[in-house]
């Protein structure tokens, strides 16, 4: 009698722990009237995008312009290299593929570039002469991990952007060689999100071209070495945007990939908000080493290819920081803060899916979920009534306990319940009746045989204990793999399945075990009702 008290304490334990973990994922129309610190301290069960609606996102990463990306870097710091070894040149530039162009002046310097960029560089392959221009091509070897890179670097970038957007249970995998599949369950927003996930975000401080005419430039042709560029400004009395044309130089003094942090400031004076950046100290040195060489000159804030401000250097900047003001609001200072704390893509990004879920359909799924549940389980509890009788009633009290115990122990892991849990719910349902049918058969053939209602319950959970292991952990096994290897909705699914096994081996082996077990030590019943 000690065992069956310690199994019975055992499953009231479970079953009132399972409830007390539940029901603050219940509605708040149900837990409106239960005490805060319960509700609010409790992790509760996530509906997943098909049920509250959402944003479901397919990317695909531009490898190929992550190559073109990497090789506009690179003859930057070609360019210095040449400069500071002292290798005369005439010019450096990338081309869209992924070639680096030096043009040079005679077979002394072809032999110095070359010797020089086979020993910085090795991953360029033997360069070939176009017009007297050394091109320099990245080795197939190089792209693939480039790309590779990229891609790798785009979804850690944009799984960065979304955990500071705020969205609750995102879901964020790498699918195929360069697509990005993205889900924000509950999302309202999408507009704004899309402009937060797509921005490339490639932060630049370079100097204003001040000797040349950016309004003839832009019908005779940008001068070498300088390229046009244009700073958008708001006139907040006529609500008209004008685009003001300028000649930046196109050597890059400083990117955003010394940015350690940015936040959202307000400037009292024009009464609108801006973002302050805070550099590293690498890039703390620089700003002050370029502020102190071009005191008097202007210094172009360049975000994607757009002229967010440039403010004349009045004096050597010192301490690492710096301000992007251009008009935002403060929604659009708070994205921009948050674009630059998570870091640039490596490369630019297409939208190749873009689903987005009502909360109506939400509902629906979730009603039409919880009435297959109702329809499903209120079957299969008449059906095990009326086949087996009293032990028809114990198998549904174990099945009861099971999905307690099962939607308990989600709550406790804060799991996304998706329509495919659901039907992992239902399943376990089935597989729950399952063991105890083949546990009931095992019993009936004992009392067929002759044996004491005892024993033949004893040897009908003995016999059937391995043949229910063995297909419960087969199935363990498959949802465990689709777990791994699946996406949202099946993740969902193999959730609620693996839970859904292990705590029907409890409630099928001890649960109703300990029933048997009441009949036949405390009430000495004679006859199994079976």
């Amino acid at each position: 009698m000690q065992s069956i008290f310690s199994r019975l304490a055992l499953l009231g334990v479970f079953t009132a722990l399972a409830l007390i973990l539940f029901i603050p994922s219940l509605p708040s129309s149900v837990t409106s009237k239960l005490p805060g610190f319960w509700i609010n301290n409790i992790p509760k069960i996530v509906l997943g995008l098909d049920l509250q609606g959402g944003m479901h996102l397919v990317l695909e990463v531009d490898q190929e312009g992550a190559i073109e990306n990497y090789s506009q870097r690179l003859s930057g710091t070609v360019e210095t290299l040449l400069k500071d070894k002292g290798v005369p040149y005439i010019n450096v530039r990338s081309t869209s593929s992924g070639s680096v162009l030096i043009g040079f002046s005679g077979d002394s310097v072809k032999s110095d570039i070359t010797a020089l960029m086979a020993e910085e560089y090795p991953f360029f392959a033997s360069p070939t002469v176009e017009g007297g221009k050394l091109v320099f091509t990245i080795t197939e070897e190089e792209r693939s991990r480039i790309k590779e890179w990229a891609t790798e670097q785009a979804l850690e970038t944009i799984r960065n952007r979304i955990d500071k957007f705020g969205v609750a249970e995102p879901h964020i995998q790498r699918q195929g060689k360069s697509e990005i599949v993205i889900q924000l369950p509950g999302l309202k927003d999408t507009e704004r999100a899309l402009a937060l996930i797509g921005k490339t975000a490639v932060l630049q401080f370079r100097l204003l071209d001040e000797q040349n005419d950016p309004v003839a430039a832009e019908t005779g042709g940008t001068p070498f070495g300088s390229e046009l560029l244009y700073q958008k400004e708001t006139d907040y009395q006529s609500n008209v945007v004008v685009n003001t044309p300028m000649l930046v130089k196109k050597e890059v003094l400083l990117t955003g990939d010394v940015v350690t942090d940015a936040r959202v400031m307000f400037d009292s004076q024009r009464n609108e908000p801006y973002v302050s950046i805070e550099f590293d100290k690498n890039g703390a040195n620089i700003f002050e080493r370029i502020t102190g060489e071009s005191v008097g000159k202007r210094l172009a804030i360049i975000l994607d290819e757009n002229i967010y401000s440039a403010p004349v250097i009045r004096e050597r900047i010192s301490g690492g920081s710096a301000s992007i003001s251009g008009g935002f609001s403060y929604e659009e200072a708070a994205d921009l803060a948050i674009i630059l704390r998570a870091g640039a893509l490596p490369a630019p990004v297409n939208i190749v899916q873009n689903v987005t879920v009502g909360p109506s359909l939400g509902h629906d799924s979730i009603e039409a979920g919880i009435n297959a549940i109702k329809i499903g389980g209120i079957l299969v509890l008449i059906f095990m009534i009326l086949y087996y009788k009293v032990s028809g009633i114990i198998a549904n009290i174990a099945v009861s306990l099971n999905i307690i115990m099962l939607l308990g122990a989600m709550a406790y892991l804060n799991a996304t319940l998706t329509l495919p849990g659901i039907a992992g719910i239902l399943l376990t349902i089935g597989m729950g009746v399952d063991s105890n049918v083949l546990i009931f058969e095992r019993i009936r053939e004992e009392l067929r045989a002759g044996r004491t209602p005892r024993s033949a319950i004893d040897a009908g959970y003995e016999r059937a204990w391995w043949t229910i292991v063995d297909a419960h952990v087969t199935t363990l096994i498959t949802a465990l793999v689709l777990f791994q290897f699946g996406s949202g909705p099946i993740k969902g699914f193999a959730v609620t399945l693996s839970l859904g096994i292990i705590i029907n081996l409890f409630t099928a082996l001890v649960g109703t075990k300990v029933s048997f077990d009441i009949m036949s030590e405390k009430f000495r019943i004679k006859k199994v009702s079976i």
